[in-house]
């Protein structure tokens, strides 16, 4: 692609798509499996802050599983830690995290460092992409002038800004990166259509381009928000009918019988997007002065879920009897069949339960026991026990391991004498058409 380029723009006539260098910033969830899909067409390197993190790819090994060990050796991206390897590419792509702090507010340090870090090679006629989530007016009004200061260029002049949300959907094997639809926005419209063609060429161009980047940078902060209240809105219900002593899974399966219900299902909402980014765009709200009032119900009532289900666990624990139980959790992972434990609430359940008396053990097939401990300063079993029994078994991750077993496989893991009963309780509802034991009462909510 050769771009028409008006005479106030500092950049080169023969700017070519393919003739330009890629940079990814960050080698995480979202920029790995970007960077191997840009690779295909063109020079790619990968940049990490994380030297071990890069040792490991250049290895072979994706220690977040996401890349398989052929596809990861074959590729022609490059992996580096040095930030001068990459100061001679065109287009730099940023996918670093943006988390939140213990106040729940925007920690945007992380994708400042490496606004700061490419400010100090960033050259004219430069695009540098963002893909991290933000709340409307961060690549323009804080990154944007952090490069700027670093580099001495001016952005919308001597260099570009462009915004294209990352949608990646961790262990989704369908919606990857290269059969979702990319939502791009930039500067002008000759850099964003630079960057439909980017992105076009490793989708088939399934691209929509947006009017302007706060404008893409809004829709990524709605589409997370949207999901977060819809499920607040089920956890809430599942609560009001547990009090009727109605079960929320049974309720859900008839309304779904009607053709314009939304099945979304109780459960802990935690990982790094739809537990976060409402907060981004209830950031956003306040700072123009509305007061996010659906935004942050939502929010609250999902961060609250932990303790409930704790909470409903031992109350089915003290009806049987058992007021400190030996209990086995099931999955520690913020979602199923990956080892990604950010922000995962399975850890309010497990500190919940802990409070109440409870001894609590924690199995997960995915996740790293060293990540755990570090981050949570949790020991979690490196394997399924073998030989102790526990008064409950409590499912919170539907990984394939736990999916795959019968009510035999599971029901050896529970207490089947002393004369009370034992409780499997099922948080996903995947254990529904099996049929335990008398000795045992299967729960969800």
């Amino acid at each position: 692609m050769n771009i028409v380029v008006h005479s106030s723009m500092n950049i080169p006539m023969d700017l070519n798509l393919k003739n330009m260098k890629i940079a990814v910033v960050g080698l995480g969830y979202v920029g790995m499996p970007l960077a191997i899909a840009l690779a295909k067409y063109g020079s790619v390197v990968g940049y990490d802050v994380n030297k071990k993190r890069v040792a490991d790819l250049n290895e072979g090994w994706d220690s977040n599983r996401e890349i398989r060990q052929n596809i990861l050796r074959a590729t022609s991206c490059l992996f580096t830690d040095e930030i001068g390897k990459i100061a001679d590419c065109r287009i730099y792509i940023v996918t670093v995290p943006t988390p939140i702090d213990d106040n729940n507010d925007p920690d945007l340090t992380i994708v400042e460092n490496a606004s700061a870090a490419l400010g100090g090679i960033v050259k004219k006629g430069d695009v540098i992409v963002y893909e991290s989530t933000v709340y409307p007016g961060v690549t323009e009004d804080i990154c944007g002038p952090i490069i700027e200061r670093e580099s001495g260029l001016k952005s919308g002049v001597d260099f570009f800004l462009g915004y294209s949300p990352e949608r990646i959907n961790p262990g989704d094997e369908v919606h990857t990166v290269e059969n979702i639809t990319k939502v791009v926005a930039a500067q002008n419209d000759e850099v964003a259509d630079l960057l439909v063609e980017l992105y076009g060429q490793m989708n088939g161009g399934n691209i929509f381009k947006a009017v302007d980047i706060k404008t893409a940078e809004a829709s990524k902060a709605i589409e997370n928000a949207q999901r977060d209240i819809n499920i607040a809105f089920i956890n809430e219900v599942t609560m009001l009918l547990n009090k009727h002593g109605l079960r929320a899974h049974d309720v859900i399966e008839a309304a779904s019988t009607k053709w314009n219900f939304l099945p979304f299902r109780p459960g802990l909402v935690g990982g790094h997007c739809i537990g976060v980014d409402p907060y981004y765009l209830a950031k956003s709200a306040i700072d123009v002065g509305h007061q996010p009032e659906v935004i942050l119900a939502g929010r609250k009532t999902n961060d609250g879920m932990g303790a409930y289900i704790a909470g409903r666990i031992d109350y089915f624990l003290n009806e049987s009897g058992k007021s400190k139980a030996d209990i086995l959790v099931l999955g520690f992972t913020f979602k199923e069949n990956i080892n990604d434990i950010r922000n995962t609430k399975v850890i309010d359940v497990i500190r919940d339960l802990k409070s109440k008396g409870h001894n609590v053990d924690v199995h997960d097939p995915h996740a790293m026991a060293d990540e755990v401990k570090e981050h949570y300063d949790l020991d979690i079993l490196s394997s399924l026990p073998k030989e102790k029994k526990y008064d409950c078994v409590a499912l919170m991750v539907p990984h394939t391991t736990y999916k795959d077993m019968n009510a035999t496989t599971i029901s050896r893991f529970v207490k089947s004498s002393g004369g009370s009963r034992s409780i499997i309780y099922d948080l996903k509802h995947i254990w529904n058409d099996e049929e335990f034991p008398d000795s045992v009462d299967y729960k969800y909510l």
